[in-house]
């Protein structure tokens, strides 16, 4: 990652920013649904956004993280949902995405979370201590790309639901 590139919160006036790099980030991604930037916008309307970060090079944005809270059993346990992450596409694989995850999830320590999953590759996400779990299913997807990070105390077995906003289209 360049030097000049720092991680920051969102604020107010980085939304058209946010909604252009996650449209572009994913514009190409196999697994899209398509709906990823309209999906922040709802998650940032429904006041959802537990910790949303910018990388901001020099003013100009060029990544962002989301993460937001799930329900597991149908229960609200402090846990959190990751995603999406975007970085600009002519910069990935500059190490943008890392800092964003890794600074996000620090900030879901400091908030007090008790743990974090994500739908994506285990091999990315494996990186950061996201693993496979056969206790936390995410019904209708693969579950070797359902994985789970435990932040602090018990791990809770069920079914997990992300929030509302992920139904936005």
């Amino acid at each position: 990652m360049r030097n000049e590139v720092k991680v920051r919160d969102e604020r107010a006036g980085d939304e058209a920013a946010i909604r252009t790099i996650t449209q572009a980030a994913f514009a190409k991604a196999e697994h899209s649904s398509g709906t990823e930037a309209e999906i922040v916008d709802a998650l940032r309307a429904a006041n959802a956004l537990a910790v949303s970060l910018v990388a901001d090079d020099g003013g100009a944005l060029v990544g962002h993280v989301a993460f937001s809270p799930v329900q597991i059993a149908a229960l609200h346990c402090n846990w959190y949902g990751l995603g999406p992450v975007s970085v600009r596409p002519d910069r990935q694989r500059q190490g943008i995405g890392t800092a964003l995850i890794a600074q996000g999830l620090a900030r879901l320590r400091t908030i007090g979370a008790r743990g974090c999953v994500i739908l994506g590759d285990p091999a990315y996400y494996g990186r950061f201590g996201f693993v496979h779990d056969d206790d936390l299913r995410l019904p209708g997807v693969p579950p070797e790309y359902f994985l789970r990070r435990s932040i602090q105390g018990a791990v809770p077995k069920g079914n997990v639901t992300y929030h509302e906003a992920f139904n936005a289209s």
